[in-house]
């Protein structure tokens, strides 16, 4: 389960995420990580978050297909020699 509370400071707006269930050896990760970057377990959070949700959406593969330019016909990329069948593969 995850709470937010969402709270005013002046003009910025900050919020408060409450995560449950959360497995054990991924708190000790996360303190791990924190200390080996020096920093407290709850900024580590905020930093894996904000990394995570800035990240580049990846494009799907018929979003890359579509991206590809025209270069020609099938025709154009015929064998020479059709008839000619390719030797077996070992």
């Amino acid at each position: 389960m995850i709470s937010l509370i969402s709270v005013n400071f002046g003009e910025q707006a900050l919020a408060n995420l409450l995560v449950r269930g959360v497995d054990e050896a991924v708190v000790r990760a996360l303190k791990q990580r924190a200390g080996e970057h020096g920093r407290s377990a709850e900024a580590e959070h905020r930093a894996i978050l904000a990394a995570a949700l800035a990240a580049p959406r990846r494009r799907s593969f018929a979003e890359v297909l579509a991206s590809m330019p025209d270069v020609g016909v099938d025709t154009d990329f015929e064998r020479a020699n059709a008839s000619i069948e390719a030797p077996p593969c070992s």
